[in-house]
């Protein structure tokens, strides 16, 4: 196997994709063969020659298909029509082949629609679930899995998505717990921490909140964009994608940028971007350019070179005009000339093809091709692509999730402030009942209202958590920064002093003011229920949150799942008169276990409530108030098991979908 300087001189002279394809096949080796489609393949240190973390990239033959929508009806009287014949799948990419090198800033241009996006998506391993993808993607010669992609490179996705109540300091220190190995001492990661901020320049913004855009305000986008390579190369990792890092900058940021991209490379890492019309000054700044049109590669090679190659196929770029522009247009399909367009496109790939480069390409192809079809797949285990240990990715997870409840000024201020003011509007509206007729439906009326306040004002106060968050998480968990079951533990006790002192402040203020049973033991026993019923609506809202694909859908299940066990509870609707056909739904009714129980707590030991002379249907004990309802004394801490029951079991269910959607989709 030749040494680093052995590799560079054969990628430096002579033809370099055949210098590649001679280095690539060394690399190889027949043990660890393995298969993409398999999920296995070689471990992290098998991906590194002699030690030295330098990674050679390539793709061969790749092909790319997505479903599309079945046609529609031709007319709806004609019965000779087809009905709902689905159509053949979309081919995004055809043939697709290249690679990148140890200190190499490669940059993927094309068109809007020419599969850019959907080849680095393919290179990431971070494939749609409905994209179908065919061909081989290789690293050092090794066939390579999502886990083990995972471990060795980074993905800097277009969208910039942060915890934004978070500073930029704490943002780092966040990403290096739990995405350093777990040997690193903690002082180390501090350390690199603020290497990284003086590296990329954010020293100044270091300690600034990173902000929520039209709501908190933060950092600006240049520095949010340098905080996302900073979260990156953390872990200075030999591998970067980037998808069109320069989007939504102007010209000196969007130079900035790439000027840290090249920085990254020169220090031996292989990157990959995606790029949308770079200015001539960033277009001369690449190593080495892919041009993509129509799925296919038309270009793949040095910058200047590309000059030589389009004015060879009669397309010369005028001496003041942007060449990156002018490839981009001249390889785009403009609409209303389809086909001459299509026609110029695959002029330029088949001549691309041809050309020494492309034959080359096609060479490296077959012998890796020929390699490995018809080989064992791998029996190397699975490794985990989660740098720091369970607990470790707990804490981390919790403190940032408690710091960014603290800081949103809504979650905890207004909650309480909201919490007070309705408890004391109920209050002086049951001020001081009394034990006699119209004291008993008061106090129930008062005691359901309780139940209903909590539910509603806790249900809605959760049902965003993780359809807001539903984008950050997932990138995270995908780059193997902490399990779903770390977050969703962490997320939820985070939250959890809140929906224990919301429900305190509220039930200490109304059970005093209405005048409820004034014995201490009662008292707990009451705001241990309303506790549980605060904590229940959570549940269930988590539980609708992570079923929900957005906050619209989430907002709209609500309603129509919370009335009916509203209306099961017992006040509404007398137990005993319940249909056969919907006696299961008041089992799943935290309503109806809450209320009975407050009932049960406020009456079982009343003997004596006050009666008009004249009135012979008065209930003038609280005994006589439960066999009213169909309530049984005896069943108090019953329904406050079943309470701690549904509690669980809505989280439960909460988890099983989220974790089906944090599913990774290869």
């Amino acid at each position: 196997m030749p040494d680093h300087k052995e590799r560079e001189s054969l990628l430096h002279t002579g033809n370099g994709l055949h210098n590649y394809l001679a280095l690539s096949t060394s690399f190889s080796s027949e043990g660890q063969i393995a298969d993409i489609e398999t999920g296995f393949g070689p471990s992290e240190a098998d991906l590194m020659v002699s030690g030295v973390q330098e990674i050679t990239l390539s793709w061969h033959n790749i092909h790319a298909f997505v479903p599309q929508a079945s046609r529609k009806l031709k007319s709806c009287w004609s019965r000779s029509d087809p009905l709902d014949k689905p159509e053949p799948p979309k081919h995004i990419l055809k043939n697709v082949s290249g690679f990148v090198k140890p200190g190499q800033l490669l940059a993927i241009m094309g068109a809007s629609g020419a599969g850019k996006t959907t080849l680095l998506d393919t290179l990431t391993m971070r494939r749609q679930s409905k994209l179908t993808m065919q061909g081989l993607v290789l690293i050092n010669g090794h066939v390579v899995n999502p886990t083990s992609m995972t471990s060795i490179s980074a993905y800097v996705q277009q969208d910039d998505l942060f915890i934004g109540t978070l500073t930029v300091r704490e943002h780092l220190r966040f990403q290096a717990l739990v995405r350093m190995h777990r040997s690193i001492s903690y002082k180390q990661r501090m350390k690199r921490v603020q290497e990284v901020i003086v590296e990329l320049g954010l020293s100044k913004c270091a300690d600034t909140i990173i902000g929520v855009p039209s709501r908190i305000k933060g950092i600006s986008g240049g520095e949010m964009k340098r905080l996302a390579f900073a979260s990156e190369v953390l872990t200075n990792p030999p591998l970067m994608f980037c998808d069109e890092p320069t989007s939504g900058l102007d010209s000196f940021m969007a130079q900035n940028v790439v000027a840290v991209l090249k920085q990254m490379a020169q220090r031996g890492k292989s990157i990959i971007c995606t790029i949308h019309q770079p200015s001539s000054e960033l277009y001369t700044m690449f190593d080495s350019i892919l041009f993509l049109a129509e799925g296919r590669t038309a270009y793949l090679g040095d910058p200047r070179n590309a000059l030589h190659f389009f004015k060879k196929n009669g397309y010369i770029c005028p001496s003041n005009y942007n060449p990156a522009d002018y490839f981009v247009q001249t390889l785009a399909v403009v609409p209303g000339k389809e086909e001459t367009c299509r026609k110029t496109v695959s002029a330029i790939c088949d001549a691309f093809c041809h050309s020494p480069e492309g034959r080359s390409l096609k060479q490296m192809d077959e012998q890796h091709e020929g390699k490995f079809m018809n080989k064992p797949h791998g029996s190397s285990l699975r490794k985990s692509p989660y740098k720091a240990s369970w607990w470790a990715q707990f804490c981390a997870v919790l403190w940032r999730s408690a710091v960014s409840i603290l800081r949103e000024p809504l979650v905890v201020r207004m909650r309480m402030y909201q919490t007070s003011v309705i408890a004391i509007v109920l209050g002086l509206l049951y001020l001081n009942q009394g034990m006699d007729q119209n004291g008993v439906q008061n106090i129930n009326g008062a005691m359901f209202l309780m139940l209903t306040n909590m539910t509603f004002q806790n249900y809605f106060g959760v049902i965003n958590v993780f359809c807001l968050e539903l984008p950050i998480f997932l990138r995270e968990h995908w780059n193997g920064m902490y399990r779903t079951d770390v977050y969703f533990l962490a997320k939820t006790l985070a939250e959890l002093p809140i929906y224990i002192i919301i429900p305190t402040v509220f039930t200490t203020i109304m059970y005093w003011m209405v005048g409820l049973y004034p014995d201490p033991g009662k008292f707990f026993t009451c705001l241990l229920i309303v506790t549980l019923v605060a904590n229940c609506a959570c549940s269930f809202g988590y539980m609708i949150s992570c079923m929900s694909n957005s906050i619209t859908m989430a907002l709209s299940l609500g309603p129509p799942l919370l009335t009916p066990l509203l209306l099961f509870g017992g006040f509404f609707l007398n137990t005993a008169s319940i249909p056969s056909y919907a006696l299961w739904v008041q089992y799943i009714s935290w309503f109806k276990y809450s209320n009975e129980a407050l009932n049960i707590n406020q009456w079982k030991d009343v003997n004596y409530i006050a009666c008009p002379r004249d009135n012979m249907t008065c209930l003038s004990s609280g005994k006589m108030i439960l066999d009213n309802y169909y309530f049984v004394k005896e069943d108090l801490w019953f329904n406050i098991g079943m309470l701690l029951v549904l509690l669980v079991v809505f989280r439960l269910i909460g988890y099983i979908f989220l974790y089906m959607k944090a599913r990774r989709r290869n």
